[in-house]
């Protein structure tokens, strides 16, 4: 029996999106969800790392492992790309941190 995936906020494009409400784990199932291509995601592992690396910041220990690893897959590039998109959620607070 599959397991059932978590509703996420979609976009437009009906995608899962990172919320505020969401915390480091449910960031992570929704990276993992980019990075295999799951759940009615597209496989994309700029989005996967951008999540993973939301999760890491929310506290999540799995995220730091997987986007490692990831990153050994990508090109500089795109980790850069990652990297300004996780900025984006954050400065749009779109992802808040406890303070």
């Amino acid at each position: 029996m599959q397991e059932a995936m978590p509703e996420f906020e979609t976009a437009d494009a009906g995608l899962p999106l990172p919320t505020a409400e969401m915390d480091g784990d449910a960031l992570f199932r929704l990276g993992m969800m980019y990075s295999s291509g799951s759940g009615g995601c597209p496989m994309d592992r700029v989005s996967a790392h951008m999540i993973f690396n939301l999760a890491a910041m929310k506290g999540s220990m799995e995220a730091r492992v997987y986007r490692r690893e990831m990153s050994a897959e990508m090109e500089r590039e795109e980790i850069a790309e990652a990297q300004a998109a996780a900025r984006r959620y954050v400065d749009a607070g779109v992802v808040k941190f406890a303070a």
